[in-house]
């Protein structure tokens, strides 16, 4: 059974992701943390999903059992996981959520001890333990070995402090109205907070988690409803978050949904401005529109560009010594902020950008136009390998021949194909896109 998807192990709690499962998983991975030990603890936080306390106490029971101390802290923002990590000296961080999906599924993000998501050499390594019997049958303690658990419910304090102070010193949030959905999600809490105690009059939506209700027709999936309360309230912007607050999407004045990548675009500038942009570069997936290329171009700027997933590209990041990149869906990365995509430390960057210009959102976050795109997501019954789908080439030769980019892929967490389009003539764009459609729902 393979576990690891595109950001960690993800599925349909009380099936692929059961209790046994999980306490396997977590016995694998105390394993692997342990030859890197020098605390003997592990950071265990978690979504608003109901399945959270089914998950949670078995990764408990599968870490102790192999000799560590876990500390729980209850719903928290995967990034405040990635942070708190490191800051409480830790060996590794396990955040249990699965993000932007339905409640019924649930999933589980590993860090190591520097709050850096696992790679996949390490991913690697934990399945191949969790694999083998014998290893995780020998590896087990007893006695005073056995590790130990206790929850802290006051470190939601440390991670308000450090977002907070990643917004500029000599600017205030005092009379911007914002609204904020949190997606009945982990920075319900944390979210309306901070944007408080940075001065803003804050209207807060879908903030009251029941276990179900997380992504239910809100957040960072359903940003149209914020749109309607930006207009309602004349607030000055929108923020929505998913369901884990490592996703943002942005919403101006207008009520209009900012998109990703003029978002992208629209923050490297400024960061080039303030003088703090590193490697004169931005990163952005191979999903990114051309178009913010060709700006960023015109800017003397870079773009390079990474597989689909946040920590492809961080990897990017880091390689080519850059601090700033993201994905169009809403994972922006501030490498000198956060350890990994923080929607509440990218908010900040917009409204600083925001105030520093002294437009409104519908002005400064719009710096160029899109190219035409179509992005189309089917659900599939089996993932096919691309390469072993005959016709598929066929079907795609005229397509290019027409000056279309093309991007087909698999969805690292569900079970669907998403298949991209991108060209300058948009009615060739949806033709073809139509005629792509038509062969892939009848070969998969």
């Amino acid at each position: 059974m393979k576990l690891f998807g595109t950001d960690g192990v993800r599925g349909l709690a009380g099936d692929f992701l059961d209790a046994i499962t999980v306490l396997k998983l977590a016995k694998a991975a105390g394993i692997y943390f342990r030859k890197h030990s020098t605390t003997k603890r592990i950071l265990v936080g978690k979504d608003t999903r109901r399945s959270g306390y089914m998950i949670e106490n078995a990764l408990v029971s599968g870490l102790t059992s192999v000799g560590y101390d876990v500390i729980q802290i209850g719903p928290m923002p995967t990034p405040a996981i990635a942070y708190l990590t490191e800051s409480m000296r830790c060996d590794g961080g396990i955040m249990i959520s699965a993000s932007h999906n339905p409640y019924e599924d649930n999933g589980i993000k590993f860090f190591d001890n520097h709050g850096n998501k696992l790679g996949i050499g390490c991913e690697s390594e934990i399945e191949k333990i969790f694999q083998n019997n014998d290893l995780m049958i020998n590896e087990q303690v007893t006695g005073k070995n056995i590790g130990s658990a206790k929850r802290i419910d006051d470190v939601i304090g440390r991670y308000i402090v450090s977002i907070k102070s990643s917004f500029p010193k000599d600017l205030s949030l005092y009379g911007m109205r914002i609204v904020l959905d949190c997606a009945n999600g982990a920075a319900y809490k944390v979210g309306p907070t901070i944007l408080n105690e940075l001065g803003a009059e804050v209207i807060t939506i879908n903030d009251k988690p029941d276990g179900y209700n997380i992504n239910e027709d809100c957040g960072a999936l359903h940003p149209h409803h914020v749109g309607k309360i930006v207009r309602e309230y004349r607030a000055d912007i929108g923020i929505a978050l998913d369901g884990d607050a490592d996703r943002l999407v942005v919403i101006d004045e207008k009520g209009d949904v900012v998109d990703g990548d003029k978002l992208l675009g629209a923050l490297c500038s400024f960061l080039k401005d303030e003088g703090t942009l590193k490697g004169e570069a931005c990163v952005a997936t191979v999903m990114s529109n051309k178009a913010l290329e060709d700006y960023l171009i015109s800017s003397n700027l870079g773009l390079l560009r990474s597989n689909v997933g946040d920590k492809h590209v961080l990897e990017q990041m880091k390689t080519n010594e850059i601090n700033f990149g993201g994905e169009q869906s809403g994972h922006i990365i501030f490498s000198d902020v956060a350890k990994t995509g923080d929607g509440l430390a990218s908010a900040l960057q917009v409204l600083a950008l925001i105030l520093r210009t002294g437009k409104k959102a519908s002005e400064v976050l719009n710096p160029f136009e899109l190219y035409p795109q179509i992005l189309t997501n089917l659900k599939v019954t089996e993932k096919i390998p691309l390469e072993e789908i005959a016709g598929l080439e066929d079907v795609l030769k005229p397509i290019r021949e027409k000056g279309i980019r093309d991007l087909i892929r698999y969805s690292g967490t569900e079970n669907k194909i998403r298949l991209l389009l991108e060209g300058k003539n948009k009615k060739d764009v949806e033709e073809s896109m139509e005629e792509l459609v038509r062969f892939v729902k009848k070969v998969l």
